[in-house]
């Protein structure tokens, strides 16, 4: 059967939850704070606090994500947003040094990817960016930023490729702005918005 995308919403939460349950105690809310929260809890404790948050921010429309199915089942998925969605970003010391860009586009940030474990090696990180940028597209469109990691040692540990890689961002027109630190590096690319039909 062939993987299906959905959005992120109070509809298709309980479907993050199933994941979010595999990944850790994350939740993959850690770029939505300006500041880091939790410290010095059990992971117990980071789980309920990051689960109970995120579901506010799915509940106030302030959480964008892509989810991937096969069948029923989710199997993945990639959350993507706009940049004051995702603050933390900007704490980054190699972030700040390049700062945000210029102009009057819109940005956007794409910032982490889960796979399930038996999904993984089977396109489910690509068919959730190609949504994503899609979505992000159908929204208007803007400049898109992405975060891969570089270092060997990091890439080979699969929590670190959760930030993705630079050839499946340059695969879909990114292009290299800056390295950020020495473990990673910034991407960025415009995308246009959906232009309408003609009648």
């Amino acid at each position: 059967m062939a993987y299906t995308v959905r959005e992120l919403s109070r509809r298709t939460f309980a479907d993050f939850e199933i994941l979010a349950e595999q990944q850790g105690s994350c939740w993959c809310i850690f770029y939505q704070r300006a500041k880091p929260a939790g410290r010095g809890l059990s992971p117990a404790e980071q789980r309920r606090i990051n689960r109970r948050d995120k579901a506010a921010f799915v509940r106030e429309g302030r959480s964008h994500a892509i989810l991937v199915y096969d069948g029923r089942t989710p199997v993945g998925w990639c959350q993507y947003g706009p940049a004051d969605e995702l603050p933390r970003i900007d704490a980054g010391r190699g972030y700040h040094k390049v700062g945000r860009p210029t102009g009057s586009e819109r940005l956007w940030r794409i910032t982490c990817f889960f796979v399930a474990p038996k999904h993984r090696g089977h396109g489910v990180a690509k068919l959730a960016l190609n949504a994503a940028l899609r979505s992000i597209r159908d929204q208007g469109g803007g400049v898109v930023e992405a975060y891969p990691v570089v270092s060997a040692g990091m890439t080979s540990v699969p929590e670190w490729r959760w930030f993705g890689t630079p050839n499946m961002f340059r695969r879909e027109g990114f292009e290299t702005v800056a390295r950020l630190g020495t473990s990673g590096v910034l991407m960025r690319k415009t995308v246009r918005p959906r232009t309408a039909k003609k009648p």
